[in-house]
């Protein structure tokens, strides 16, 4: 038998490829693209969408995109409840509540939530003022 023809055994320190083995490599791969999938799906309906940015524990800043404009805001939160007050481009100062789920996914934090708020303070309203 030629040098050509013969079949090439793994070394002792290689391990045999087999179908389990690559699914475990791509196993992260494959949640991180589904996790990113699930995220574009929910957020098809989502009014805003935002950025926050932790502090110290329980309280961040962050910073929102939406119908309304650009929102910046505080927020605290304990568990999956969290609340918050932020104030848009126009000068509307919102207060909101909600709750949300959150998991870690290849160093970085990601949640997705449902939440309520109102305007409790609008600059250009043309509301009257109070009756003394």
């Amino acid at each position: 038998m030629t040098a050509s023809r013969r079949k090439r055994l793994p070394r002792k320190s290689e391990k045999p490829k087999t179908v389990s083995g690559e699914l475990k490599r791509l196993l992260p791969t494959v949640i991180l693209l589904g996790a990113m999938v699930l995220t574009a799906i929910a957020l098809v309906g989502c009014a805003s969408v935002g950025v926050g940015i932790p502090i110290f524990p329980g309280v961040s800043i962050g910073v929102s995109a939406g119908r309304g404009g650009l929102n910046v805001g505080v927020g605290a939160g304990v568990g999956p409840v969290g609340v918050g007050v932020g104030m848009n481009t126009s000068g509307q100062i919102s207060a909101g509540a909600g709750v949300g789920v959150g998991t870690n996914i290849g160093g970085a934090q990601v949640g997705v939530g449902v939440g309520t708020s109102s305007v409790i303070f609008d600059p250009l309203s043309t509301a009257p003022a109070a009756s003394r």
